[in-house]
């Protein structure tokens, strides 16, 4: 009976670790070039929240990137987790 509760209280303790730390907030920082015509507006940065492990968010975050033609205008779109 002795020996019961102190692993209770592990067990309880690892699994609460465990669960908790999974997930986190993350920032993902976009940086957005155009290129291609002349007058295209200067760089920009958009950032948003993602809540998730940080492989998933890195993940998530990093399918943002791309690389987008209009025309003649050229959108180049790189996203990394912060």
């Amino acid at each position: 009976m002795k020996l019961r509760f102190p692993m209770l209280l592990a067990a309880s303790f690892v699994c609460a670790t465990i669960l908790s730390s999974c997930t986190r907030d993350y920032i993902c920082r976009c940086t957005i070039k155009y290129s291609g015509e002349p007058g295209l507006p200067d760089s920009s940065v958009r950032e948003y929240e993602i809540r998730d492990t940080k492989k998933k968010a890195t993940s998530a975050c990093e399918a943002n990137s791309g690389t987008y033609q209009t025309g003649n205008v050229t959108t180049e779109e790189t996203c990394k987790i912060y």
